[in-house]
């Protein structure tokens, strides 16, 4: 099969030809229809996060099941599904107590060190499967853990983007910060994440959304998608513009950007009691300041990883939400492209002309 694979760090993607094992115990062979360009790729491919090399990348994928292992009874041949970084073990402390995203045994559902890998060169030599997906192939072997069945009338293109950003950015307004009906709301970063924060702000109710960036065109985009107010930073200070606009500062803040200075204006605009939730993925090793007697406020941040989600609840109802014409999917693809075409597609996420790209198989 075909994949995009990374070689070096830094470095682009290039297509080749890749061997995919055979379904083993648990496991399932997908066929993926669609898979969303996500800007933590490219977090992994400039080696702001380390990862090794050679590697297929892509998490943000839906498909078609192919075949099915030894032992799984959750899927079979011909459904389809979305897939998830949130992979669980089903056995740990996390997983008990209803919290999946966090677990910390995903290594019981890997092969084994003395098993094929799953991804090898066609001369048998390894290939690292990113985040136990590896989305940017014509096939998938994943475990069933990370797979999540659906609704045939949903179209793939669109459920791909579930896997990741739409998760991401609704799961950070209902479930990491609950967003209470009426509260008002500032969103930092409106690409791919920022935009599902602010439609996961709509749809909780929120009274005030307030988008905030530097790009006219995603301000435009965040308006479509439920922003009441909209201010570009690159023309006024966002934390006083924000601030005017609410008397005082807003209840919930989000990041969605990866940047320490976005993160310090987010708990910058918060009132009294105000939660400040990081989404982006802030490189390592960067610290982030905050003025210590802002505490004596009451006010809060926390991280958000995956949007605390509970992924086969979850996605199955933003299915739901989309059929009704609640949620909006169509207008988050900027453009359809091709698995060659994938590298114009990560330089278009660079240059801040997309919401998302979608490669289509």
């Amino acid at each position: 099969m075909r994949a995009a694979v990374l070689e070096t760090l830094p470095g682009e993607l290039i297509v080749q030809d890749v061997s995919l094992d055979k379904p083993g115990p648990g496991e399932v062979l997908v066929r993926t229809a669609a898979a969303g360009l996500c800007h933590s790729d490219l977090h992994f491919m400039e080696n702001l996060y380390p990862h090794p090399v050679p590697a297929v990348l892509g998490h943000e994928s839906a498909g078609v099941v192919e075949a099915v292992g030894e032992g799984v009874t959750y899927v079979s041949a011909g459904d389809h599904v979305i897939t998830c970084l949130s992979a669980y073990c089903g056995m740990c402390d996390y997983c008990l107590t209803g919290r999946l995203y966090l677990c910390n045994n995903r290594a019981a559902i890997d092969r084994g060190a003395g098993d094929p890998s799953r991804l090898r060169r066609p001369n048998g030599d390894h290939i690292h499967q990113f985040l136990r997906l590896s989305s940017f192939a014509e096939e998938m072997l994943v475990h069933e853990h990370a797979l999540v069945k659906i609704t045939k009338d949903m179209p793939l293109d669109r459920a791909a983007l579930i896997g990741c950003g739409v998760t991401t950015g609704l799961g950070a307004a209902f479930r990491t910060a609950d967003v209470e009906v009426g509260s008002t709301v500032a969103v930092v970063g409106c690409g791919g994440i920022g935009l599902n924060v602010v439609q996961g702000a709509r749809i909780a109710g929120a009274g005030r959304i307030i988008a905030i960036d530097l790009n006219p065109t995603k301000l435009e985009m965040a308006q479509q998608f439920g922003a009441t107010d909209v201010i570009d930073g690159s023309k006024v200070d966002a934390v006083a513009a924000v601030k005017e606009l609410t008397g005082g500062g807003v209840e919930f803040s989000f990041e969605a950007i990866g940047s320490k200075t976005a993160a310090e204006q987010c708990f910058k605009m918060l009132c009294g009691g105000g939660t400040a939730t990081i989404i982006g993925m802030i490189p390592v090793g960067t610290n982030i300041e905050l003025h210590g007697p802002d505490f004596l406020a009451a006010k809060k941040i926390q991280g958000s990883l995956m949007g605390s989600n509970r992924f086969r609840v979850d996605m199955p109802r933003y299915v739901d939400l989309y059929l009704q014409g609640r949620l909006k999917l169509d207008e988050l693809v900027s453009a359809r492209i091709t698995l060659d075409q994938i590298n114009d597609g990560f330089a278009a996420m660079k240059a801040g002309n997309v919401a998302r790209s979608v490669i289509v198989f």
